[in-house]
């Protein structure tokens, strides 16, 4: 099987003592793609590093909404520099959390549009976070380069997906899919369920978020990529679908959104 992880930190430190066997895990799994975002500019350096350890490792750079106290106005402008001497496959993980009270909404509304102008400058896809703010992101992606006057238009993905299905929708209408991962395999997660079992399954891409959002299976434990396939079984059961099928279709969404080489 090759499934492809849309969003998984393998460059964090809490798989610095056993990052080899984490990737082994993974392609045993048939994890054997994985698609690793940035958080800040003072780590895609390792970032980099860590992608070119292994194969199948694909970095995107950007400035995670979550680490507003480490950023600058000058890493945008590194960023622009980073992206065209490296040429990623992806910006981010940038975007909105307005979950945390203590982040400035401003400070970080300036930080994703500078972003979502670079992927509009770049043609790049996005990889995006909205934490209690999914309708700011669809503003501002409205705002910056939704429309696709003038040929260009943004594209991308809003990870950990949990609006709702009429958010979703929005979402679509823009060229955004969702990512979901460990979170709709908890049985509480009702509207995430009714969400996968009736979306369209070409605007799936499927993710880890690890070391972060374990499956129902491993509560409280360190996630790591390998753990895709509980995710993809969650999928394939709410969509009556055979786990292949689901594997084949998202991996597609994946090599499509981010013109992914094959494995």
């Amino acid at each position: 099987m090759d499934l492809v992880d849309s969003h998984c930190h393998l460059d964090a430190e809490e798989f610095d003592p056993d990052r080899a066997q984490v990737v082994q895990r993974a392609r045993a799994a048939g994890v054997l793609r994985q698609v690793v975002p940035a958080v800040d500019a003072a780590g895609w350096p390792k970032l980099r590093e860590v992608c070119a350890a292994a194969p199948g490792l694909y970095p995107a750079y950007g400035l995670h909404p979550v680490f507003l106290a480490r950023h600058r106005p000058s890493h945008l402008r590194e960023l622009h520099a980073w992206v065209e001497r490296e040429r990623p496959l992806a910006i981010g993980e940038c975007g909105l959390d307005f979950f945390a009270q203590d982040l400035d909404r401003d400070a970080q509304t300036g930080y994703f549009e500078g972003q979502l102008r670079l992927a509009l400058d770049t043609g790049l896809p996005l990889i995006v976070h909205a934490r209690r703010a999914v309708d700011a992101v669809i503003a501002s992606i409205r705002r910056i380069g939704g429309d696709g006057h003038g040929g260009a238009r943004l594209r991308g993905v809003v990870h950990s997906f949990s609006g709702s299905e009429e958010q979703a929708r929005q979402l679509w209408k823009l060229g955004f899919l969702i990512g979901l991962g460990g979170p709709l395999t908890y049985a509480r997660a009702q509207r995430l369920h009714r969400l996968v079992a009736g979306m369209p399954l070409d605007c799936l891409l499927l993710e880890t978020d690890a070391p972060d959002q374990p499956d129902a299976g491993i509560r409280g434990q360190r996630n790591e990529p390998a753990r895709l396939r509980a995710v993809l079984d969650a999928v394939a059961a709410l969509r009556g679908q055979a786990a292949d099928e689901i594997a084949a279709a998202t991996g597609a969404n994946a090599e499509r959104l981010f013109a992914l080489p094959p494995p």
